[in-house]
């Protein structure tokens, strides 16, 4: 293997094509095959089909400005067709194996922070708003430049930052490490479990599918992931029958009455453009848009640069494949989840998981995407998985991604602290988008104090003062007077 494929982790050539989709998806050319396709498709629905569950529970919880909920029902259709639909569209249009869902975190700030000054409607048309604005960026090249702009050792650090935290967000799921509450009066803020201890039948199901998962990649067994996350789901359904367990969190390994539930599209089109602009004024939207723009943004670039460099798909230069094509579905993505009122659509980290199964291009989002359209109809089967089960697989991705922290040159400061930075930040502060901000500003400031501000491209220049915006963005709001 070549220096440059060592630093991007790019497999060598595959065998010749064997049919129509070997050739379109590229599956032999990047040293996949069939089944490591399918499996990988397999094991990110499963690590990310919580969604249907909590998106609902989510947005489904809120009022908006005049006590209007949005009904549960209604949200899982929505959540499960947009994802269905774009994750298919990345996969034929991007050939990646990166699925799309609604948000975590945009979802909420949807829900407790736009939904109260205005109306449903109004909310979901500021998504929509978004993700136009998000794909004129993508048109004008804006948004595919400053991803090229960035430093590979950034790009790295990036990904190493995503893995830690996704690896946290396993954790945090499965309840293996919880907050501790602000009543405890101690400055220690997580602990292990849920009482300083690990206690009940679920975290039984999470420590053995984490002793399970890492066993089998120690082994080397093909499907690995997915057979842990099947295995333990087994497991959860035999104790949850068996034993008493007072809760499994968001959801209940258990057989449901019916396997087959009809969806229910009252939700499509129910947006207004523009109505938010009379309700919450032209600042304030504004500054949500803003807001909902950055996060987006950087979110999907991390994802994207992520999950690429684990599949080993960037090229010599760090780049990513059909990277305009990419961006410009994912900012539809944005769009079609407000237009059905399931919030912004993007791009899951939970993605990696297919790719540790062996996953490399779009054809896994087949497979995953299939999934989800059949959840429109199979929904109380397709969620048993319960996330004890599921959590294990985000913990071991976690490992493969920060396996890239060797390639980052720790003693160029210039390069490190920004890269620690950026690591660190990305789970301490739960945000993609956070860590990645603290590395560019870092990044900036160093080259400028070492007298080498001339070796910045402009636009990180411009994104670290947009940046600095977005962490600023209370004060700002004061000074404003929006709050």
């Amino acid at each position: 293997m070549s220096q440059a494929q060592q630093k991007t982790g790019r497999p060598e050539a595959g065998p010749p094509a064997v049919n129509g989709f070997d050739r379109f998806f590229h599956i032999s050319e990047r040293g996949s095959t069939f089944g490591r396709e399918l499996r990988g498709g397999l094991a990110t629905f499963f690590t990310m089909a919580y969604i249907l569950v909590l998106n609902p529970l989510i947005l489904g919880g809120a009022e908006d400005k005049f006590g209007e909920r949005l009904d549960p029902v209604q949200l899982t259709t929505a959540t499960a067709l947009v994802a269905a639909v774009m994750t298919i569209v990345m996969g034929v249009g991007g050939n990646l194996p990166l699925a799309l869902a609604a948000g975590l975190g945009l979802n909420a700030v949807v829900a407790f922070q736009i939904a109260p000054l205005m109306s449903w409607d109004d909310a979901m048309g500021l998504i929509v708003l978004e993700g136009l604005l998000i794909c004129l960026l993508v048109v004008t090249g804006l948004r595919e430049a400053v991803m090229h702009a960035i430093p590979q050792p950034l790009k790295q650090a990036i990904s190493v930052g995503i893995g830690l935290f996704i690896a946290l967000i396993g954790f945090v799921d499965a309840g293996f490490v919880s907050r501790i509450p602000d009543a405890a009066g101690t400055t220690v803020p997580v602990q292990l479990g849920s009482t300083g201890t690990l206690t009940g039948w679920p975290m039984l199901v999470f420590c053995l599918g984490v002793l399970l998962t890492v066993g089998l990649l120690a082994r080397r067994v093909r499907g690995a992931i997915l057979v842990s996350i099947v295995v333990m789901t087994l497991v959860a359904v035999v104790i949850n029958a068996l034993a008493d367990v007072k809760t499994w969190g968001l959801t209940t390994p258990e057989w449901p009455d019916r396997i087959v539930d009809a969806p229910d599209f009252g939700l499509l089109g129910e947006f207004s453009l523009f109505g938010a602009f009379g309700q919450a004024g032209v600042v304030t939207v504004a500054l949500l848009v803003f807001t909902l723009i950055l996060s987006d943004f950087f979110d999907t670039m991390g994802t994207v640069v992520g999950v690429s460099a684990e599949a080993g798909l960037l090229d010599e230069q760090g780049r990513v494949p059909n990277l305009g094509r990419v961006l410009l579905i994912d900012g539809a993505a944005a769009v079609a989840g407000g237009a059905s009122s399931a919030s912004s659509a993007t791009s899951y980290i939970e993605s990696a998981a297919g790719v540790g199964e062996g996953a490399r291009t779009g054809f896994a989002n087949l497979v995953t995407g299939s999934l989800f359209g059949l959840a429109l109809f199979l929904t109380p089967l397709l969620t048993i998985v319960p996330l004890q089960a599921a959590a294990p697989a985000l913990v071991a991705v976690g490992f493969l991604m920060m396996t890239q922290v060797k390639y980052i040159e720790w003693d160029r400061y210039e390069i490190a602290v920004p890269a620690f930075l950026t690591i660190a930040v990305m789970p301490f502060t739960y945000s993609i988008t956070n860590g990645i901000g603290a590395g560019f500003v870092a990044y900036v400031v160093i080259k400028t104090v070492l007298g080498r501000a001339k070796e910045v491209h402009w636009l990180l220049w411009g994104t670290s003062a947009l940046f600095v915006v977005y962490f600023a963005i209370d004060p700002i709001e004061q000074l404003l007077g929006v709050k």
